[in-house]
């Protein structure tokens, strides 16, 4: 997807993204600086400490891939520590270590914000030591806070650049992944995504929206101009079930 975003993302002092996500784009992309959103405050916090710490926060990480950690056992165990620290850089070392060697790299809570991805069982989790130090650098540039979508999207001024990569609306009634965070994301919130894209775009600051293709965006998105293609999804837990999806950028005020 990086490839076709930063094709059409148009010149701007300041990349804008109100869902952070991977920071994927950010990582790829060549702007002045950055605000980087998410409502997930774990994501927000290890993208800050990774930034102010650089080298001792990779080196302390690194405890946490070794074969003694890789069990379903130690994993449960951390686990349970992460949902009851209250301690920030704690629960950042440990949001990574979840992240790496839970099923599927998934990020998920329950209805009582506790994270509960089960043990991945992984031969050898891959530490991203690489990346950490290439985020490190980069993040100089940005700036990461934990605020939604709206919040965001009506504080922004002439010569931001937006893109949005919103939980995607479902394309079956058991495929509604909102778990993402404690909170949910649910078609009203589409629908109010979709009208501050038409307005900041009407102001002149350009906003893509990434997400599938359907009916229902692309009545959401009939005032964008929208590009359409298909890509390989590889979350599904049975490998042969990861087949493409249909998608599409929303271009508005562009």
């Amino acid at each position: 997807m990086v490839e076709r975003i930063t094709a059409v993302l148009p010149q701007g002092q300041r990349l804008v993204e109100p869902f952070a996500g991977s920071g994927a784009l950010f990582l790829n992309s060549d702007y002045p600086t950055y605000l980087l959103a998410d409502i997930n405050h774990d994501l927000i916090n290890l993208f800050n400490m990774v930034k102010d710490e650089g080298k001792d926060f990779i080196v302390d990480a690194a405890t946490y891939f070794i074969p003694a950690t890789n069990d379903k056992e130690t994993y449960y165990k951390l686990r349970t520590q992460f949902n009851e620290s209250t301690d920030e850089r704690e629960r950042s070392l440990l949001f990574l270590y979840l992240n790496r060697h839970g099923f599927n790299g998934l990020c998920r809570y329950n209805k009582s914000g506790k994270f509960n991805v089960p043990f991945g069982q992984y031969k050898k989790p891959y530490f991203p030591l690489k990346e950490m130090r290439h985020f490190h650098e980069k993040a100089q540039t940005a700036t990461f806070i934990c605020a939604d979508f709206e919040t965001v999207m009506t504080s922004l001024v002439e010569g931001d650049v937006v893109y949005c990569d919103p939980p995607y609306v479902p394309l079956s009634q058991t495929a509604h992944f909102t778990s993402y965070s404690a909170g949910k994301y649910d078609l009203t919130q589409q629908k109010r995504l979709a009208r501050l894209a038409e307005r900041l775009g009407e102001r002149g600051i350009p906003t893509i929206i990434s997400n599938h293709n359907t009916p229902f965006t692309q009545g959401e998105y009939k005032k964008a101009k929208i590009e359409t293609f298909q890509v390989q999804r590889h979350i599904s837990c049975i490998g042969s079930n990861r087949q493409k999806a249909n998608e599409l950028i929303a271009l508005f005020g562009m």
